[in-house]
C-alpha cells in the first residue's frame, strides 16, 4: 500500500487532482443554477451540496501543496465527499429504476460522484482530523438534512418526488454513516496514518 500512498502524496497527482476538483466544482455550482435562483438568500449555502463538498476538499489539496493540515475542512470533506457521492450515485439509480433509462450526463453524475466518494477515503491517511472537528462536521450535516429536509432545500429529481420521505429517511442515516466513517478512518486510535 506504501507506494499508492507514494503516487497520493505526489505533488503533480495533487495538483492535477487540485484542477479536477475545481472544475468539477465550478461545474457543479453551474448545475445548481436554476434552484439558486429560486432558492430564499437564508438557505443558499446549504443547496448546492456536492460542489461544497468538493470545495472543502480543494481547500484540503491547497493544505497539502502548502505542506499544511487543516482537520476542520478534512473532516468537512470526508463526511460530505462521501455523503453526497454515494447519495448521488443512489439518486441516480433510483431514476434509472423508475424511468427505465439514464442518458449521458447520469451516468458521468454517478461516475464523478463516485470518484468522489473514494477520493475522500483515499487521503484520510494523511489527515489531521480532531474529534472537535467531527463534531463541528456532525452538526453542519446533519443542520444540511433538516434544511433539506424540513425546508424542502434538498437537490430536484422530480421523477423522485413521491419517495422524499424515504430519501430524507435514507439520508438521515447516510449522514451518520458518513460521520461514523470519518471517525474510522481519520481519528480512531491504531488508524493508517502517514507522516
Amino acid at each position: 500500500m506504501n507506494w499508492i500512498y507514494a503516487i497520493l502524496a505526489n505533488r503533480n497527482v495533487l495538483l492535477l487532482l487540485l484542477i479536477v476538483n475545481i472544475i468539477g466544482t465550478l461545474y457543479g455550482y453551474y448545475w445548481y443554477g436554476w434552484q439558486l435562483a429560486d432558492t430564499p438568500t437564508k438557505f443558499l449555502v446549504f443547496v448546492p451540496d456536492s460542489p461544497t463538498a468538493s470545495l472543502f476538499f480543494v481547500f484540503v489539496l491547497i493544505a497539502f501543496l502548502l505542506k499544511r493540515n487543516w482537520g476542520l475542512m478534512e473532516a468537512l470533506a470526508i463526511v460530505t465527499l462521501f455523503k453526497y457521492g454515494i447519495w448521488a450515485v443512489v439518486m441516480n439509480l433510483l431514476v434509472l429504476v423508475e424511468m427505465g433509462e439514464l442518458d449521458w450526463l447520469s451516468y458521468m453524475l454517478i461516475g464523478s460522484h463516485f470518484a468522489m466518494a473514494v477520493q475522500g477515503i483515499l487521503y484520510a491517511p494523511f489527515y489531521r482530523i480532531k474529534v472537535w472537528h467531527i463534531i463541528v462536521t456532525a452538526i453542519w450535516t446533519l443542520h444540511n438534512d433538516v434544511i433539506d429536509y424540513v425546508f424542502m432545500m434538498l437537490p430536484r429529481y422530480p421523477v423522485l418526488d413521491l419517495y422524499t420521505p424515504q430519501i430524507g429517511y435514507f439520508t438521515f442515516w447516510l449522514s451518520i454513516l458518513s460521520v461514523g466513517i470519518a471517525y474510522y478512518f481519520g481519528i480512531r486510535k491504531n488508524r493508517l496514518k502517514l507522516s
